[in-house]
């Protein structure tokens, strides 16, 4: 064969396995594709494993090979749904449920992870950002709290949203909004509440396992080699001394004296007020009202009018954020990814704005 027609028989094996090669990912967009449909649709997850499960035997039986496939997509852009309401003009209705920490949640299916409370939050704002026709936000708050960075970082987020756009927030405490969530619902211009909420909690809690007398019984001793004396302490395997316990205090002491200075600032009251008032108990929504830590009791409907009154609105739609699939139809639907209670997931201590009794 000469050297021309060897360079032709390579390019043309060329172009076939790059046939080969696009309709290899073409075959895998087109099943994932299906498979999410089929999810979506409501098919459910047993006709998608039938789906797969029979895919995989022909193409064995083909002789191909099959490439990995997740049942999970990719995490999609969020969609705008309308709840109720009408005219140009929009609220944002903002979901702040479960834990306020700033870790993903991880995937019930397949191997991606949804985004967590704050990232979910800072996209829906981003968002929000672009869309000039959002004049309000209204925050509905179902959750004990969480971590203290993640609830200051989402109260920081919330005031820098309000300083770039002028928008009006609005808090609406629904079970409860207590310690953290209290502590980002300051940022709003008005906090309201249901009849039945509970919040304050206001304060700061360290969580830390003890594990000496489990480790006693069964015999087994931890062996810890440090750079300095105070380098393990707060470990679950030894007892806490008494200056360890005075410097963990002295950090309480710290983040405490930073939620009841912001609190004083944000609600116009005096510092010795509202140390009054935060020794760590909750508070009904009438108590709460009385005590200057809310301004009204209502329902969601009532948060709505409140927010169009504050941004000088006689109509508007009230919308939401949502991602291709989730179920989002009036102001109460809630997304359960949203919903976060894995605070013992987490090893080691940690300082928490929480109410966790």
């Amino acid at each position: 064969m000469t050297e021309e027609g060897r360079g032709k028989r390579e390019e043309g094996r060329g172009k076939r396995e790059e046939g080969r090669g696009k309709s290899s990912v073409l075959l895998v967009s087109k099943v994932k594709g299906h498979l999410s449909s089929i999810v979506r649709n409501g098919g459910g997850m047993k006709r998608a494993v039938f789906f797969l499960t029979m895919l995989t035997l022909l193409s064995a039986l083909a002789g191909c090979t099959f490439l990995k496939v997740y049942l999970k997509e990719e995490i999609q852009p969020f969609e705008e749904r309308t709840l109720s309401g009408a005219g140009k003009d929009k609220i944002l209705l903002v979901d702040i449920s479960g834990m306020i920490t700033g870790q993903d949640r991880g995937p019930a299916l397949g191997d991606k992870k949804e985004p967590g409370l704050l990232a979910r939050v800072r996209e829906e704002l981003d968002r929000a950002r672009m869309d000039g026709r959002i004049k309000a936000v209204i925050l509905r708050i179902n959750s004990p709290g969480g971590g203290v960075t993640a609830s200051d970082t989402l109260y920081h987020e919330l005031k820098k949203f309000k300083r770039d756009t002028g928008s009006k927030v609005v808090a609406h405490v629904m079970d409860m909004g207590t310690s953290g969530a209290y502590y980002a619902a300051l940022a709003a211009d008005r906090i309201m509440a249901q009849p039945t909420s509970v919040t304050g909690s206001i304060g700061v809690i360290m969580l830390r396992l003890d594990a000496t007398g489990l480790m006693q019984k069964v015999g087994i001793q931890a062996l810890e080699i440090a750079s300095g004396e105070r380098k393990g302490m707060g470990s679950p395997f030894r007892p806490l001394s008494p200056e360890e316990r005075k410097i963990f205090q002295g950090v309480i002491d710290s983040l405490y004296g930073r939620f009841i200075t912001l609190l004083s600032e944000e609600r116009k009251m005096p510092l010795d007020a509202v140390k009054r008032l935060a020794d760590g108990r909750v508070y009904t929504s009438q108590e709460a009202k009385a005590a200057g830590l809310i301004d009204g009791i209502g329902y969601l409907d009532d948060a709505v009018e409140q927010a169009k009154k504050l941004a000088n609105l006689e109509r508007a739609r009230v919308v939401t954020y949502a991602r291709p699939g989730e179920y989002k139809a009036n102001l109460y639907s809630m997304n359960l990814i949203n919903i976060d209670l894995g605070v013992t997931a987490e090893p080691g201590t940690r300082f928490m704005y929480l109410w966790w009794p």
